[in-house]
């Protein structure tokens, strides 16, 4: 089968980075991150990295400081947990999001999904901070997970496309991100020509604005 996923025009070489679509992903670390136009927003950020490439593929060193030393055996990327920042707001139908409440939400159903509800329950910390730095030390290393890809492209200053990713909002009792070995599959299918998975980066002459990240909203996805 011939496929150019992942291919660049000036090599044959799969690029170190891991894309849109549904992928096959290992979960290296978790970060909690403020955001740079809101001091009080925070996305979680999920370190993944593919299923070992093969042929001349060649990934990211593991140490930027180390031009010698071991590289990532797959194509790896940061992926937002949500496709907005978690933040206390009140929704325009007067509704109240509490950051930290859908933080741990989010971490709920990350546990679930991984196997590892009972050692995120032991958990206690005295701040949101310390609470998703315990969380780093259970999610990190983890098994292999289906997941749902979706991205804001966006245009570096050489005129290259980039993807921001995050996972998509769950719909109808579909996840983004699911234990391969589910009987019944509800991950979400990746659709390019979904605005909600793919927002395409459109050249204007329009200055380019922040964040795409509106700041009425807040990421209350995970309603468990």
């Amino acid at each position: 089968m011939f496929n150019t996923q992942g291919m660049t025009a000036g090599s044959g070489k799969e690029k170190p980075v891991i894309g849109t679509g549904n992928q096959k992903v290992k979960i290296n670390s978790v970060t909690f991150d403020q955001t740079p136009y809101d001091a009080n927003a925070y996305n979680i950020t999920l370190h993944v990295e593919s299923e070992p490439m093969t042929g001349e593929f060649q990934g990211f060193l593991l140490d930027q400081n180390n031009p010698n030393g071991p590289r990532y055996e797959g194509q790896v990327g940061r992926v937002r947990f949500s496709p907005y920042a978690y933040k206390d707001t009140i929704l325009p139908n007067g509704n109240e999001i509490s950051r930290d409440n859908e933080v741990m939400k989010a971490m709920v159903f990350l546990a679930e999904t991984l196997n590892k509800r009972a050692d995120l329950d032991k958990i206690n910390a005295n701040t949101i901070e310390e609470f998703m730095s315990a969380c780093n030390g259970i999610f990190s290393n983890s098994d292999f997970v289906n997941v749902c890809l979706a991205a804001r492209e966006w245009e570096n200053k050489e005129g290259y496309i980039n993807n921001d990713l995050f996972l998509p909002k769950m719909s109808k009792g579909n996840v983004p991100i699911e234990a391969l070995d589910v009987e019944s599959s509800k991950l979400i299918t990746f659709d390019s020509n979904n605005p909600l998975h793919l927002r395409k980066v459109v050249k204007t002459d329009a200055p380019a604005t922040t964040s795409f990240e509106p700041t009425t909203s807040s990421a209350s996805d995970f309603d468990l």
